[in-house]
């Protein structure tokens, strides 16, 4: 069954914002195995020329998708958790970002598009700062797999 395309456009806020801190930064590179001392020593972010310990590429994923769980989880989008895969992740970016960072989200379902019998959805996420300093966006792919015909 096709997923409501009424959804298209739709942006979600995320409930507060997220404080990033060394230890967070440090537990998530950590985690997926980066040991680059940007991400774990102060006095080696700032002498890379950083103001502080700096998080990997991938780390908006920890918050990026908070503020789209009530649009996911909607009965009316008609999305099946059970037949859903991870498509795709991107990230476009600003700046890095870094130890004390307080960042709010916004996620906006930018697309809806069937492909055969599978059903992709994009889900754009705005990352700034509590100040209105735009540092990245995010890109989701969700796609649910379709059913045998």
């Amino acid at each position: 069954m096709p997923l409501n395309r009424d959804f298209v456009g739709r942006t979600y806020q995320a409930s507060a914002p997220y404080e990033v801190s060394r230890v967070k930064i440090s537990e998530f590179a950590t985690a997926i195995g980066d040991d680059n001392p940007i991400y774990h020593d102060r006095q080696a972010a700032v002498a890379a020329g950083h103001p502080d310990v700096v998080a990997p590429p991938t780390f908006p994923i920890v918050f990026s998708l908070l503020g789209t769980g009530d649009a996911l989880t909607d009965p009316d989008l008609g999305l099946d958790f059970s037949m859903v895969v991870h498509g795709e992740q991107r990230f476009e970016y600003e700046r890095p970002i870094q130890a004390g960072d307080e960042l709010v989200c916004s996620s906006t379902i930018a697309e809806i598009r069937s492909v055969g019998r599978n059903e992709f959805l994009t889900v754009r996420s705005d990352v700034h700062t509590t100040s209105g300093e735009l540092v990245c966006r995010t890109y989701n792919i969700i796609v649910e797999r379709g059913g045998a015909a």
